[in-house]
């Protein structure tokens, strides 16, 4: 079986267990921007130990500077829904093709704690890919394999206070590379869903 068709297999099953929940109104930093869509790209090499194509945001940036994160963005209105929004944003930020992308699914939904609804677009890409960072969103772009952010013991749950709350966060430590927030929730979701499969 291809890797595409266990990737559509494992989208289309029953969890194995749980995902993590979207957090609740109350859990937002500001409850009143919640609902705004986004999408972000699960690019998944087609190799015989896949690994995500992941990005670290500029510390310019106004928002997450220097963080972990897939290649996405907010959904425009010109956007063909999350799919279209998640191929344009990863041919902005890192140069991939909507060409070289075998778009399988869309994954659990998550809502960050800044009032996001991110759908995740699972693709399928060729391995070694030319990609190219866009220089004043993506200070680098890397590639973690399936096997160590889909393992239950790399995924560690921390707690720190933020604006007066306790808040639960998941965090995968590979190499030098902190992956933590939604990024790393998504891929928790993720491996729940598809690690029998993979």
């Amino acid at each position: 079986m291809s890797l595409a068709d266990r990737l559509r297999a494992a989208l289309e099953a029953p969890h194995a267990e749980a995902p993590i929940l979207l957090p609740s109104d109350d859990y937002l930093i500001d409850p009143q921007v919640a609902g705004r869509e986004a999408a972000v790209l699960v690019a998944i090499t087609d190799r015989a130990e896949p690994g995500i194509i992941l990005t670290t945001r500029t510390e310019t940036l106004r928002s997450h500077a220097g963080q972990v994160a897939f290649p996405g963005g907010r959904i425009d209105p010109d956007d063909d829904g999350p799919v279209g929004a998640a191929l344009r944003e990863a041919e902005e930020e890192i140069a991939l093709s909507a060409g070289k992308v075998w778009v399988i699914g869309v994954a659990d939904r998550y809502r960050t704690v800044t009032g996001f609804d991110v759908t995740p677009v699972v693709g399928v890409v060729p391995p070694d890919l030319p990609l190219v960072p866009a220089e004043a969103e993506v200070a680098d772009v890397f590639e973690v394999p399936l096997s160590f952010l889909f393992d239950p013991a790399n995924h560690v749950q921390r707690v720190a206070e933020h604006l007066g709350r306790e808040r639960r966060y998941y965090e995968i430590l590979w190499r030098e590379r902190r992956i933590w927030g939604a990024t790393a929730a998504m891929l928790i979701n993720l491996s729940r869903r598809m690690r029998w499969e993979i």
